[in-house]
Order: C-alpha cells, then structure tokens, then sequence
C-alpha cells in the first residue's frame, strides 16, 4: 500500500492528507504544531466561487479572467481554469463536511466584494473562514486517523528529502522530543509549508511559515519560480510584535479609505479610481499609500453597529485588542505589510517538482496566482491543489523496487546537527535573522530599483559568508541552527530574481523601470548548483503550468 509524507498541516496539507485516505493510501502528516496553531486559521475574508444557482450574472469564465487579469497573465491558463472551474465543487464539499457559511435568511450564500473581482463571488463564515475549514478539516483528519489511513507526527521539522538521481525516496525529519535525526521513506512526498514570513519579520502572518523547506529543497536541485512577488497587503494594524491583519472584507463591506488633509478627510482611492476605488487589487492600494507620505486611515464605522457585530466581529476585536480601537465609532490607522508569497516552488500541472514524487501545494507552490493574488483565491488554491496533488499520487503505480540505501547521508547530518550545537562566535543565529529581516524590508519593498536591489544581495552575501562562524548554542532550538544557510539562500533568490526583472508588474514595482513590458510576460524560474544561481524567464511555465 502506498504511503505518502506530508509536511505541513494547515488547510492545503490537510486537503491533500484527507484526499489521500479516501484513496486508501496511508499519510503521515508532520508538522511542528497542531493543525489549528497552523497559519491557516488566521484567512478571515472567505473564499471565490461561482455556483450555479448564482443571478448575478457571474460566470466561471469570469472568474478565470478576473484571476489571470488580477496575475498580470503570468498565472498558468491551464492551472486557473481548473481551479475556477472546480470552486463550485470544493465549496460544497467543504459545506458537506460541516464548515458552516454565513447565510441569509432564505438559507442562500452571503457573498463579499474583494478586489479585483468583478462580482460578489466571495463565499465567507462570518469573519473566520480560515478558522471553520480547518476545523472541519481537522475532524476529517482525525476520522480517517481512526481507520488508521492518517498518522500525526506533531513535534517534528523538514530537515531535508532524500533524493538520489532526481528522485525522492522520503525525508529527514528533526524531532525536537528526541533532538535527532528520523529518516522517513515514502512513496510521495508532499511539502505545505506555506510562505516565508521569516525572511521579512514582522508580516501579517506565523512565522512558523519560514522558507526553509522551499530553501533547502532548492538547493537539493528543486527549481523556484517568480519569487519577485510579493504581496503586500494594504491595510494592517501594527503592533510591537507583528502586523495584524485588517481583512479586505472590511472594504468590501462598503469600508473606505482615506488621508486626512487640512483638517479633513481625502478619500484618496475614490478620488483617482472612482466609485470602485477601495476594491482595487492589493498591490496598486499599497503603492498609493506607500506614495502618501502620511497614515491612512479606514473608516467602517458608517456601517452601523449592527452590521459591524455580525460581519465584522473579529476585526472588532482585533482591533479594540490590539488599537483599542472602537471600529464602531472611529477610524483605523492602516499601513501595508508583507502579506502572501505569489512565488515558491516550481511545479507542474500536478503539483510535481521537477524532482520526481516530490509535490508542493498551497502558499510554498507558485501556481496560479502569477504576479499578485486576489483575495478569496487562497483558501481555494490551498483546497484545490492539496486534491490535484493527492490524485496524481493516487494515479500512480506502486514502487516496484526499494528504495536506495540513504544510511551514509543520513548519519554526515546527523554528526552535522550535533557540530552545530557546539559551535561558538559572538553572532547568534537569531541576530543575523533579524539582519535578514531588516534587509528585506528595506530592499524588496512595495516600490524597489536597482541600487537597493544590489545592495541586498551585498547584505545576504555576508551573512551567507559569516553562516559557518556563527554562534549555534543551545539557547535557541536547534531547528533554527540548521535552518539558517537555506533561509538566506532563499532570501537571495528572490532579491536576485527582483532585480532580474527590469519591468513593473503586478506586486513587483520598479521605480527605474515602472512600465509593464512585453517581454517580461512570462515566469521567472530560478535554479541552484553548489553555490550558483541561474535565472531564466519560461514562458512554458507562465502559461501552460
């Protein structure tokens, strides 16, 4: 019987493990927390679909073109349609399994405005979607761990795949109960990680979604694909630690922008956009503030207390938490942050690296949202390639041979793990972290040129050549030890692949060259061999993956 490794347990992880066990092959589901600590829980505004009792007018059609329009044409045709073309299914699914949608008094969908999108075609659960999908996925999971198809293995970390001649036999999993090294052997292995808040610090999401799983993969041959984009997502309240999230539902509920200017309020959207304004696509909202020189504000508080307290609710008290702030009665202040990674793995159709039997789904995998994302697409994205990898899997024959002897590699990291742990400087490994963070906010921001882009290579280019000397010691998990040289390798592919890109487009903005040109419409694929970096544009990939 086949038996598959999945990395990660938030919704795309979860899809792709339940999808699995309905297909009678055995899962282990690995993750360094339990599903509901997983980044998923923290997606409020709700997920696209067009259904066919809809009379708006909306179409799949529409929805596929709003999706490509939204990614610049750099999302893979092929791939949108069918995403869009099996939302309608994946919602009910979703619905038959006990996520509860919010609903109006003849029992029909409520839907949201998001931006970018036509029509009202976001289906939501009050203001925490993200929360009643994993629930209702995590029942599932627990279902098929009943029949003994899914096994948890919670406290454990990626380490590395065990890959010999392009192919994936299985993974090195660190146990922080044990503190070693466990080789795991699989027939597939399927990596949802999610993002690379890491690499930026404070973002809107877990930094628990750190990049060293695409990194690492990256330099053991797999390829990575327009990393150069990077949403960031308009409105955000920060805090000390992080900034939290101020859901687009909020806007597409009739919330607006505005500066306040000579003692009044500038609606600055609504002023060059029009009426629509407030729902422009993520990117040209954060580039109008970031040009504001000045806080901007929403304001919901029209709304009415009513409306507020049922379709708002957590972001009343997200924001009366944190901002002690009365949504009901007053603005708030909102800036742009590092949101969601259109870029990560490349994959194929299935959701194939091109290293054999090994997968990628949801934010890790770069698939169909190309050049920016729009909101409600990556709730669906997650659910929908988690199914498209797992039937590929399932699709395939059983292997035929065992696989290759990987004790030798298996025992150099693990003698690796231990010289990490006795190594000493005076730079600890979460300092040159933190250096990382401060040098991706300051050089891959929302409007980016040249001289930045170059000097952030310099940044990461010392610190990958200080990674050797630091100080690995036992006041930090040795996870975050090992982790570091593909955490930074990653962060300078994509300052690498940012400053290749001589264009603006989509979440990707060059002051010294702020057109869109033609021919940059395609992927941007980037690959690793010992220490060298080759970027090449695919326009293969850009349409037909």
């Amino acid at each position: 019987m086949k038996h598959v490794v999945i990395i990660g347990s938030g919704i795309s992880g979860m899809a792709c493990a339940v999808r699995c066990a309905e297909e009678g092959i055995h899962v282990t589901l690995v993750s360094p927390f339990p599903s509901e600590r997983s980044q998923s829980v923290m997606a409020a505004g709700g997920i696209n679909a067009v259904l066919s009792e809809d009379s708006s007018g909306d179409s799949v059609e529409c929805h596929i073109q709003d999706t490509l329009t939204g990614g610049c044409r750099l999302g893979g045709v092929k791939a949108v349609t069918g995403l869009c073309e099996n939302a309608g299914k994946i919602l009910r699914q979703l619905e038959g399994i006990g996520t509860v949608f919010s609903v109006d008094r003849e029992g029909r969908l409520l839907r949201r405005a998001f931006g970018g999108q036509s029509y009202k075609r976001t289906c939501y659960c009050g203001a925490s979607t993200g929360k009643q999908i994993v629930s209702a996925l995590v029942m599932e999971v627990r279902r098929h761990e009943a029949q003994g198809l899914i096994r948890r293995r919670l406290w454990c970390c990626f380490h590395s795949a065990l890959i010999r001649d392009g192919v994936c036999y299985g993974v090195l999993l660190f146990d922080e109960t044990s503190g070693g090294l466990d080789a795991v052997y699989a027939d597939a292995v399927v990596i949802a990680t999610g993002g690379q808040n890491t690499l930026f610090g404070k973002t809107t999401g877990s930094t628990q979604c750190d990049g060293y799983a695409a990194g690492k993969l990256f330099m053991q041959g797999a390829e990575l694909k327009n990393l150069e984009f990077i949403q960031y997502h308009p409105t955000t309240l920060e805090t000390a630690q992080k900034c939290m999230l101020v859901t687009e539902a909020a806007r597409g509920e009739g919330g607006r922008l505005f500066v306040r200017k000579d003692g009044r309020n500038v609606y600055f959207m609504e002023e060059k956009y029009g009426q629509r304004g407030n729902l422009m696509t993520r990117d040209i909202i954060s580039r109008e503030i970031d040009a504001l020189g000045d806080t901007a504000f929403l304001d919901v508080s029209f709304l009415g207390k009513s409306v507020i307290d049922k379709r708002l609710s957590e972001l009343r008290d997200l924001c009366a938490k944190y901002g002690e702030i009365d949504i009901t009665r007053e603005p708030i202040p909102v800036r742009p942050a590092v949101h969601f990674f259109m870029g990560g793995l490349a994959v194929h159709l299935n959701h194939e690296t091109r290293i054999r039997n090994l997968f990628a789904v949801g934010e890790c995998a770069s698939m169909y949202h190309g050049a920016n994302r729009l909101g409600g697409n990556s709730l669906l994205a997650a659910l929908y390639s988690g199914n498209v990898a797992a039937n590929a899997i399932a699709g395939r024959e059983n292997r035929q041979t065992a696989p290759p002897d990987f004790s030798g590699e298996t025992e150099r990291e693990k003698h690796r793990l231990l010289q990490h742990r006795d190594t000493q400087s005076r730079f600890p490994v979460m300092y040159i972290r933190d250096l990382l963070a401060e040098t991706m906010r300051k050089h891959m921001g929302i409007v980016r040129n040249e001289t930045d882009l170059a000097q952030g290579l310099k940044d990461i280019d010392y610190y990958l050549s200080i990674a050797g000397k630091i100080r690995y010691d036992s006041s930090v998990m040795p996870y975050f030890n090992y982790s570091l040289p593909a955490i930074l390798i990653l962060a300078r592919a994509a300052v690498a692949c940012a400053l290749s890109r001589r264009e603006s487009r989509g979440a990707h903005y060059r002051s010294d060259y702020p057109e869109t040109e033609k021919a940059y419409q395609s992927a941007t694929v980037i690959s690793y061999d010992g220490g060298k970096y080759s970027i090449r544009l695919d326009e293969e990939r850009a349409y037909e993956s």
